[in-house]
Parts: C-alpha cells; sequence; structure tokens
C-alpha cells in the first residue's frame, strides 16, 4: 500500500473544503472541475471582505481616516499616517515575502513606468490633497459616517471610468515612457530580498521614533 505524500493530503483537504464552502453558498448545482473553481473564486472574495474590514478597523484605530490628520499629512505637521503606512510596509513585506518562501503564493510585478507612476502620483497628490481623502481612506471614513468622502468616492469611480476609457491610446503612449519591465529593488541590487527588508525596516523604524520623538 503506497503512502500518500503530505502534498496530496494538503491538496485533498483543500479541494474537500473549497467543495464545501461550494456547497454551502450555490447549494451544490455544480460538480467536478467547476464546482472547486467556483469554491477559488468564492473564497476569494470572503478573503478579500474580511482582510478588508480588518483594514478600515485598523485605519479608524489610528485615525487615519479622520480630515485633520489628512490635511496635517499634507502640511507636514501631523506624521500620524506616515508612521501608520511605515508600519503597515513593514508588515507588508515581511509578510508577503515569507509566504512566498513557504511557497504559498506567487509574486506577480507589475511593469515600472516612468511615465506612469509620474503622471499619476500628481493626479493622485493632487486629488489627495483637494478631498483630504485617498481611496482608502475616502472608504473608511464613509464607513464611520462621513457623508463628505461620497463625493470622494463618486470622483474616483469617474476616474477609473476615465482611465479605462483612455487606457487603449495610453497604453501606446504613457505607459511606454521609461518602461523599465518588471524589476524589484532586490533586482536591482542584486541582493537577497531578507537582506534588502533588512535594511529598509532599520531605516523606517529609525524614521518612526524619530516622528515619535517629535511628538508629531
Amino acid at each position: 500500500m503506497t503512502e500518500r505524500t503530505r502534498t496530496e493530503r494538503s491538496g485533498s483537504a483543500l479541494d474537500q473544503w473549497v467543495r464545501f464552502t461550494h456547497m454551502l453558498f450555490c447549494c451544490g448545482r455544480d460538480n467536478g472541475a467547476h464546482a472547486v473553481q467556483k469554491g477559488v473564486e468564492i473564497m476569494e472574495l470572503i478573503y478579500g471582505l474580511v482582510t478588508g474590514i480588518l483594514f478600515g478597523f485598523l485605519m479608524q484605530k489610528a485615525q487615519v481616516i479622520r480630515y485633520d490628520k489628512q490635511v496635517g499629512a499634507m502640511r507636514l505637521v501631523d506624521f500620524t499616517i506616515f508612521k501608520f503606512m511605515l508600519s503597515a510596509i513593514i508588515v507588508g513585506m515581511v509578510g508577503i515575502y515569507l509566504l512566498k518562501d513557504f511557497g504559498i503564493i506567487s509574486l506577480s510585478v507589475k511593469a515600472t513606468s516612468l511615465g506612469a507612476n509620474i503622471i499619476g502620483g500628481l493626479i493622485f497628490g493632487i486629488g489627495w490633497a483637494l478631498a483630504g481623502y485617498c481611496p482608502g481612506t475616502a472608504a473608511g471614513a464613509l464607513g464611520e459616517g462621513r457623508w463628505d468622502a461620497l463625493i470622494v468616492i463618486f470622483g474616483m469611480l469617474a476616474g477609473a471610468a476615465l482611465y479605462a476609457e483612455a487606457y487603449p491610446a495610453m497604453k501606446s503612449s504613457i505607459l511606454t515612457w521609461g518602461n523599465y519591465g518588471k524589476i524589484t529593488l532586490p533586482g536591482i541590487l542584486g541582493w537577497n530580498h531578507w537582506t534588502v527588508i533588512i535594511v529598509l525596516s532599520v531605516i523606517y523604524v529609525g524614521l518612526f521614533l524619530l516622528f515619535e520623538k517629535k511628538n508629531v
């Protein structure tokens, strides 16, 4: 009698869980590979919902969805948002590369385009400064009952629609300006990714402590 490998056992358990969630949400109407695919899609939606709720909760507790905090960050007099970002970047770097090294996820690096980054960054920054909200904080503020954020969300949706319409033209123009392909900082430096993560984490922790010391 042959012994199943750990991978096979894990795969079987995953399939059973996916099939169960599919039957739970789709009343068991489909079977086989289609059921597994539908189950995976449902689980992705559930994961997105759960992580989105957790992200919103953390933003609310950190007070980064408050208008005065947003304006304070723009004026460089309140660094609450910057400290939140630094913490999120450190946790994100470590978490993502741990998952990658354990083979749980694979990275899909987006191509670097200076034209898209510079122009998009300027539009994003101007919108953030004028509205006092970025996309994430606008959604969080609306959930907190700040109705002015609804206008910002409508603006984001309109901007996304305009981008979708303009994408065919931009694909052969702006998006090609300074296109360096799929590059990463470890790849450019030729360092192991954990070396880069450690160096950046030390720098970010230092900045965090500096902001804390200044009490801003």
